[in-house]
C-alpha cells in the first residue's frame, strides 16, 4: 500500500509545492519562512573614480544595480566615490585589510605592490579590449590574476573596459622626441615608465586631481580615457592639442576586487551573481564607450576647437622600443615573470589574427569612403 503521509512529507521537504501545501497546510506554514527569510548580504564598494563620473563611475554603479536585481534584492552593494570613504589610491589596501568589502578601479594603480598588476589593466603597445578579454578568460590570465591578488587577500574580476584610449591633452605640440624631454605629464602605470625612458616626468594623480594640476601648470599634459570622460572633466579648456592613438592603453580593463575572506564566505550562487554582474558590465561598458567617444569627439572638434594630432613616427617608434623594455623589466622572476610570459605569448598569438581581421578591415573600410 502507498503511504500517503510519506508522499506529502517528501513534497514539503523539497520545494514546498502548492499541492503539498494544500495537503498539509500546517507543515507548509512551518517550512515557508525558511524560503522567505533567506540571508541578506550588504557590501560597501570603494572606487578610484570621481563622484558622478560617466562611464567609469557608472560602471561601478551598474555592477551594484545588477547584483541587486539578480539576487532579488538579497545582495546590496553601496558604492562610494573616491575620497568618500578612502582616497582613490588607497582602495586596494582598504579591501585587502577588510575595512571595505570591494573596490572598482584600475589594477595598474597597485603597481607598487607588484610590477605585474598593470598587465590586468593595460600596458603600452599591449592588448586591445577584445584581446585582454581573450587572455584573461581563455588564455590563463584569470588564474594568474587570482594567484597574484590572492597574495594580498583579494579576489579580482574584470568589471569594465574603456576600449582604446587617447594619447592625452597637451599644452604644446609634440613635433619630436625633444619635446618630451622634461615634459610633466599625468600618466600612470607602465605608460609613465615609457615617458620617463624618453626623458619626461610621469606623475600619478587620481581623476579628481587632474584638472587643477593642469590649470595651475603643475603638469604640462595629461591622459585620462577618451573624449567622453575627458570632456566631462574639462581638459579641453586647458590644453588645446589632443593626441591619439594612445599607445599606452590600447584597451584598458577595469576591475572589481573583493576581500578574499568575504568572497570565500559567499555561496557558489552568490559568487556566480557577482561574476555575472561584472561580466555583463564589462561588455556593456565597451559598447557604451565606443559609442559615446564617437559622440564627444565630434563635439570637442566641432564646438570647442580641439586640435587633433598624431604623434610623429619617430616618437611612436621610440615609444614602442621603450615599451618592450618596460614590459620585460616588469617580469623578471616569480609570479611576475609567469604573468609577463603568459601575456606576451597570448599577445603574439592574437596579433596574428588582428592583422588579417580588424586591422586589415579598418584599412579596407577607409578605402571605400
Amino acid at each position: 500500500m502507498i503511504n500517503r503521509r510519506n508522499i506529502v512529507g517528501a513534497g514539503l521537504l523539497g520545494t514546498v509545492g502548492a499541492a503539498a501545501a494544500f495537503a498539509n497546510p500546517e507543515a507548509a506554514q512551518v517550512l515557508a519562512p525558511a524560503k522567505i527569510n533567506r540571508s541578506r548580504r550588504k557590501f560597501n564598494m570603494v572606487t578610484t573614480w570621481p563622484k558622478g563620473l560617466p562611464g567609469l563611475g557608472r560602471a561601478a554603479e551598474r555592477v551594484s544595480e545588477r547584483v541587486l536585481a539578480m539576487s532579488d534584492g538579497l545582495m546590496e552593494i553601496k558604492v562610494f566615490a573616491a575620497g568618500e570613504l578612502v582616497p582613490a589610491f588607497e582602495s586596494f589596501d582598504a579591501v585587502a585589510n577588510g575595512s571595505a568589502d570591494m573596490y572598482h578601479g584600475a589594477e595598474y594603480y597597485w603597481s607598487a605592490k607588484s610590477s605585474a598588476f598593470p598587465f590586468f589593466t593595460a600596458v603600452p603597445f599591449g592588448m586591445t579590449a577584445q584581446e585582454i578579454m581573450g587572455w584573461i578568460d581563455f588564455g590563463g590570465g584569470q588564474e594568474l590574476w587570482d594567484e597574484l591578488s590572492g597574495q594580498f587577500g583579494v579576489k579580482a574580476i574584470q568589471g569594465a573596459n574603456t576600449g582604446h584610449q587617447m594619447g592625452g591633452w597637451f599644452r604644446k605640440e609634440i613635433n619630436s622626441l625633444d619635446d618630451l624631454v622634461g615634459l610633466k605629464m599625468r600618466i600612470p602605470g607602465q605608460g609613465g615608465d615609457v615617458l620617463r625612458a624618453l626623458g619626461g616626468s610621469a606623475i600619478s594623480l587620481s581623476g579628481g586631481e587632474i584638472y587643477q594640476a593642469l590649470q595651475t601648470g603643475s603638469i604640462d599634459a595629461t591622459e585620462w580615457v577618451g573624449p567622453w570622460n575627458d570632456y566631462s572633466l574639462g581638459f579641453h579648456r586647458e590644453a588645446p592639442y589632443y593626441y591619439g592613438p594612445g599607445f599606452h592603453e590600447p584597451g584598458a580593463s577595469l576591475a572589481v576586487g573583493m576581500n578574499l575572506k568575504v568572497w570565500e564566505s559567499l555561496t557558489p550562487g552568490e559568487q556566480a551573481i557577482i561574476k555575472a554582474a561584472c561580466e555583463s558590465t564589462n561588455h556593456t561598458s565597451l559598447g557604451e564607450f565606443t559609442y559615446q567617444n564617437s559622440v564627444y569627439l565630434d563635439l570637442l572638434v566641432r564646438e570647442h576647437g580641439t586640435r587633433l594630432r598624431s604623434f610623429p613616427p619617430e616618437v611612436v617608434a621610440r615609444m614602442a622600443e621603450a615599451a618592450a623594455d618596460v614590459r620585460a623589466a616588469s617580469g623578471k622572476d616569480g609570479i611576475e615573470k609567469r604573468i609577463y610570459e603568459s601575456f606576451e605569448k597570448s599577445l603574439k598569438l592574437m596579433r596574428g589574427w588582428a592583422t588579417v581581421s580588424d586591422g586589415a578591415y579598418y584599412t579596407a573600410r577607409e578605402l571605400g569612403k
